[in-house]
């Protein structure tokens, strides 16, 4: 993109009443923000939610001011910029309508041929949130994904340095301008995550950290992702924000279910209740919902992925593996176990992630 197209871009998302949505539907129409400054009102008045308010503020010549400033920050800065419709513009964020008319990046990003997921939960991660996004994240580390997340105290800053730890890439989306890091005491990490990853913003440099962008920051997160994962959430919090905007874009939600009297598992629990996510208990369940294709790669992942089971669970495994689709009873009597006992272990099969039970008293290995 030449400077002349950034710099009406620019001014266009600047007009006061002109959004996403708006700047895309006069981009479409006139073909360049150039010409929308250019052309005669009575070409634009015909154009469904153009009033005379509008108009007007097109008229506004202090938009050009501020463009020229923010482009002076971009270029002395380096600073990388993607309009929705170029090649490099994450591809799962361009369907959606209210995505970003441009976006401002630092670092090292390569989302070509990428798996996308993203990370999200509370402040206030405990060590069960944290121990399980550790074996998680280790898990998923042969397939390459990025993690993304929003950079903030908690599960996100967790998410970002153990995607690091595993030399994957990582990007965090941030609710303000690229001339700063908020919050302050995370700018310890930012030379290492630009060095496979970096940071993605829709904001300027004249954009503080304000409670609402944190809002809009969130649907940036979800719509560019091909699943968002919710380790742990109180009933209320952003990252429940983020799982439904998630759902409203057509994207798999995933949630880590925790004890019903665990402040910081009733978000997740909730989430499942009113399937709106489906169970996370291993980065297996991950892999067999999206369908990732865990074959013809180097490293052994799909002994990576399951934990390691007990002589009689593993008994259990093998035989569904060979068998198929089998009912509780079958098992019990081809694997010589007795029902009380082998409901026992295809519920903790369950919890490990290897097994899922199916309607009718079915079970099948994942």
């Amino acid at each position: 993109m030449s400077d002349q197209e950034l710099f009406y871009l620019l001014a266009l998302l600047k007009v006061d009443g002109i959004g996403d949505i708006m700047a895309k539907k006069l981009l479409t129409h006139f073909g360049n923000s150039e010409a929308i400054f250019k052309v005669k009102s009575n070409q634009i008045a015909g154009i469904d939610g153009v009033g005379s308010v509008l108009l007007r503020n097109l008229k506004d010549k202090t938009v050009f001011e501020k463009a020229n400033k923010e482009l002076e920050f971009i270029k002395s800065n380096a600073i990388n910029v993607s309009f929705f419709q170029d090649e490099h513009y994450p591809d799962r964020l361009k369907h959606c309508i209210d995505s970003p008319v441009l976006i401002f990046t630092s670092g090292n990003i390569n989302l070509k041929n990428k798996k996308l997921i993203s990370i999200v939960g509370t402040r206030q991660i405990t060590s069960y949130g944290m121990e399980f996004c550790k074996k998680f994240i280790e898990d998923l580390a042969p397939l390459e994904p990025v993690i993304v997340s929003g950079f903030a105290y908690g599960v996100d800053i967790v998410a970002h340095q153990l995607a690091m730890d595993n030399n994957l890439q990582t990007i965090g989306v941030l609710a303000h301008g690229l001339n700063q890091i908020y919050p302050k005491t995370h700018k310890k990490y930012i030379a290492r995550m630009e060095e496979n990853g970096g940071f993605i913003t829709e904001f300027w440099s004249s954009s503080n950290p304000d409670k609402e962008k944190f809002v809009r920051r969130n649907r940036i997160v979800a719509g560019m992702t091909e699943a968002t994962i919710v380790i742990e959430s109180a009933d209320k919090g952003g990252s429940l924000i983020t799982a439904n905007l998630a759902n409203d874009y057509n994207r798999d939600v995933f949630a880590v279910p925790g004890r019903v009297t665990d402040k910081y598992s009733q978000g997740c629990n909730d989430l499942i209740k009113t399937q709106k996510a489906n169970v996370l208990t291993s980065a297996a369940d991950l892999v067999y919902v999206l369908n990732w294709d865990i074959e013809n790669k180097s490293k052994p992942v799909q002994k990576q992925l399951f934990v390691e089971l007990e002589v009689e669970e593993q008994k259990i495994y093998d035989f569904l593996l060979k068998n198929g689709k089998e009912l509780l009873d079958v098992i019990a009597l081809q694997c010589d176990f007795p029902i009380y006992k082998i409901s026992g272990l295809l519920l903790n099969m369950e919890l490990k992630g290897v097994i899922r039970p199916l309607p009718g008293k079915l079970f099948e290995a994942i």
